[in-house]
């Protein structure tokens, strides 16, 4: 519980002395968790476009229920220690931009509460508003309007409240009372918002967080055996971990307030194994390397910093069959590309055209940041290329670019088309940073298209598209509508040709069989009679085709 000191006074003004500790801020955490998990779904239906995919809510949930999780098994008793498990959790386990943004204020948080056993309200307030600040840091172009904004107002709110002393209950009411103020202003800021008459999801979902961290504080809260994945985790579908039998441990293990850099790091652990991964989180390391001798590589790390999560794995007796031939036939390439693909077709496309790795992924079904980690800990690769192919993952890539540094690139695909386009662009021969180049260069000539349903009413310039409409969206926009999925088809195409398209290339989804996807192909064919037409099961969810036209 909150331990209350009493105030003092300092001539006229009061301190307040109340002591907020390791526990308090568990229950927090676990407070924000119990009120996310009954509110995401109201935060998803706030999505403003009528498309299939709102997932802002289960984002935050899942980022968080990494969090709590980690939170929950924590055996550290300092609210400094606590804060930087949640901060190094919510990192790794952020899922889309709204995810991310989340797991940056749990990173202010820990920097602000870093080394403290226990802390004073203004101390926590403080940390919130570090938090505030990081999230708005990881965005590269803020939009007002967004979850920014509230972020902005919460910040302005706590600011106020720790000036004048008050109470962390107050502080947090203070910060939600602003960030209301600033939540009811989003839709005058963006026209997308005052069309569909609602507030920004990610803002909701912020004022959902300090209101259950606000319950959680005072106890008010149910305590259920959840499982914190919620049974969300994203399938892998990787190549084998090649493996070299003089080095058969894989051993990995997490430095918390580090004393060395990751300079002075690789120096030592690169006369010890290979393998080797070190990702950079500020006063965190996380250490990847195969070694033949995990003890003595363990015995060097204790002087760098606290060892933490240490997993050592024999991977002779995990894939002795399987992988030793693999390692005589399979040789470690220079560049491997890790791409998200939404289904089972698309990845063997992907993979087909080169990829590496694949990734499960897309609408509704982001993948963790740790996910793209894992890929790279498969060792296939000197350096890689990460082609995310949904604009909702951009930003969790850009946080393994963060932590990973000059190993891994961001190919910035906003969808499947261009990633397709991208991994068709990727040349063996070239250099790391040419194909980079190349590859960026590619997706900016792609003309793309998805067909789905609309799951709310909305509107289409001054028109009304009813919940259930078949809809046509061209580059993130709903631009065609109708009643019959073949001629909505064939009006989203022919807005998207032009007299220099030659074909057009239909990924259709697991709503749909292969004698319906080819039937509604035909009728496009006929339509466009100088165009070929050609169709690949994709296997996508929530979209009955995406659309490519070269």
């Amino acid at each position: 519980m909150i331990g209350h000191g009493g105030e003092s006074m300092t001539g006229n003004k009061e301190i307040n002395k109340e002591v907020i500790t390791g526990n308090d801020f568990k229950r927090m955490i676990a407070g924000a968790y119990d009120e996310f998990s009954r509110e995401h779904e109201r935060i998803n239906e706030l999505n403003v476009f009528p498309v299939p995919d709102g997932d802002t809510g289960t984002n935050m949930l899942r980022t968080l229920g990494a969090v709590a999780r980690a939170v929950s098994e924590a055996q550290e008793e300092g609210i400094g220690s606590i804060a930087k498990r949640a901060a190094d959790s919510a990192i790794m386990g952020a899922r889309g931009n709204s995810g991310v943004i989340l797991s940056q204020i749990f990173r202010g948080l820990g920097r602000g509460l870093a080394g403290k056993h226990e802390v004073h309200s203004a101390e926590l307030g403080k940390a919130f508003q570090y938090g505030v600040l990081y999230a708005y840091r990881c965005v590269s172009k803020p939009v007002e309007g967004t979850i920014l904004t509230v972020a902005k107002g919460i910040a302005k709110g706590a600011y106020h409240a720790v000036r004048s002393n008050l109470p962390i209950s107050d502080i947090l009411e203070a910060a939600i009372e602003a960030g209301n103020v600033e939540l009811k202003r989003t839709p005058d800021l963006l026209p997308a918002l005052k069309a569909a008459g609602v507030v920004d999801a990610g803002g909701q979902g912020l004022i959902v967080f300090l209101q259950g961290c606000l319950q959680g504080l005072g106890g008010e809260f149910a305590s259920p055996n959840v499982d914190f994945e919620m049974s969300y985790k994203a399938a892998k579908i990787m190549p084998q971990v090649e493996f070299e039998i003089a080095r058969p441990y894989c051993t990995e293990f997490m430095v918390k307030d580090t004393k060395v850099t990751v300079a002075e790091v690789r120096r030592v652990l690169d006369e010890m194994g290979d393998s080797i991964v070190i990702a950079d989180g500020g006063e965190v390391l996380k250490v990847h390397i195969h070694t033949g001798h995990p003890g003595l590589v363990l015995e060097c790390a204790v002087g760098w910093g606290t060892l933490h999560d240490i997993k050592i794995d024999n991977m002779a007796d995990q894939h002795r069959t399987t992988l030793v031939s693999e390692a005589n036939t399979k040789p470690k390439v220079k560049t491997a590309i890790i791409s998200v693909a939404a289904g089972a077709g698309l990845a063997g496309i992907m993979e087909g055209l080169g990829a590496h790795i694949t990734i499960s992924g897309g609408q509704s079904m982001n993948p963790a940041v740790e996910e793209f980690i894992d890929a790279v800990h498969s060792d296939v690769a000197e350096k890689y290329i990460i082609l995310p192919n949904n604009s909702n993952i951009i930003l969790a890539a850009a946080q393994v670019k963060k932590l990973l540094g000059d190993r891994v690139e961001i190919v910035s695909t906003a969808n499947t088309p261009q990633g397709l386009a991208a991994l068709v662009a990727y040349d063996e021969t070239a250099d790391f940073a040419e194909n980079v180049k190349k590859m960026t260069a590619t997706i900016a000539e792609v003309k793309e298209a998805s067909l789905t349903m609309a799951v709310r009413d909305s509107k289409v310039g001054e028109e009304l598209v009813k919940e259930g409409s078949y809809i046509g969206v061209i580059s993130g926009k709903v631009k065609v509508y109708g009643t019959e999925m073949n001629h909505t088809l064939v009006d989203t195409v022919k807005a998207i040709v032009d007299d220099t398209s030659e074909l057009v290339s239909l990924y259709y989804g697991s709503e749909l069989e292969e004698t319906q996807a080819q039937a509604i192909a035909k009728e496009l064919a006929k339509a466009l009679p100088a165009i070929e037409v050609e169709v690949y099961a994709g296997g996508q969810p929530n979209y009955y085709f995406l659309i490519s036209v070269e």
